[in-house]
């Protein structure tokens, strides 16, 4: 019997975005369930209840944070036209992107961490991304798609890198100077861009 006034999908979703703050900020290893619990204000049990494990939460957290890029990629596209490609990258490189690691993206903040894991994470992760590089392609130039998106994985690659990189400098002139020549890498990666994007 459920419990008056407790409504198990707002309990499910409170937790969810207490996990992407922590998973993000902290990384996997630096955390537990009863961590997890009680920066969500709940039981370890309804860690378990709602994901099976911390390994379940995570999983959620990393699709969820995916599919944020994957909303958002389209909407620079749509406002910026051919220069999404430049907002996008000076957007990802700002100071206040690189310094909310509990909200910052989960491409570059959760990325590290699937690398630890095994097969069926790595594949998860690895359909989520074809799906970002596939949009990020049909915003670029050029007629030969398999060279579109290579220019996109490169941007992406060069963008996620570049803020860890950024985010690991000890001064602010440091991470400043890293980011502004990122910001520029990506561009130049990425090359010519679409005014309108491809359909889907």
């Amino acid at each position: 019997m459920r419990r008056k006034g407790v409504n198990k999908e707002e309990t499910r979703r409170k937790v969810l975005d207490s996990a992407s703050k922590s998973f993000r900020k902290h990384g996997y290893a630096g955390i537990g369930v009863d961590y997890l619990a009680k920066s969500a204000g709940v039981t370890s049990g309804a860690i378990y209840s709602h994901f099976g494990s911390k390994e379940g939460a995570f999983d959620e957290v990393l699709a969820e944070g995916l599919e944020e890029v994957i909303t958002n990629l389209p909407q620079f596209q749509q406002q910026y036209g051919a220069d999404w490609v430049k907002e996008f990258a000076h957007y990802y490189m700002t100071e206040a992107h690189r310094q909310d690691l509990e909200c910052g993206c989960a491409m570059a903040s959760l990325t590290p961490e699937v690398v630890r894991f095994g097969d069926e994470v790595h594949g998860a992760y690895e359909r989520k991304m074809q799906v970002i590089v596939d949009i990020a392609a049909r915003g670029l130039a050029g007629a030969v798609e398999q060279e579109r998106r290579a220019r996109a994985w490169s941007m992406l690659s060069v963008l996620i890198g570049g803020i860890t990189v950024s985010r690991a400098m000890q001064s602010r002139q440091a991470a400043r100077e890293v980011a502004a020549a990122i910001a520029e890498a990506a561009v130049r990666a990425a090359g010519k861009t679409r005014v309108k994007p491809l359909p889907g």
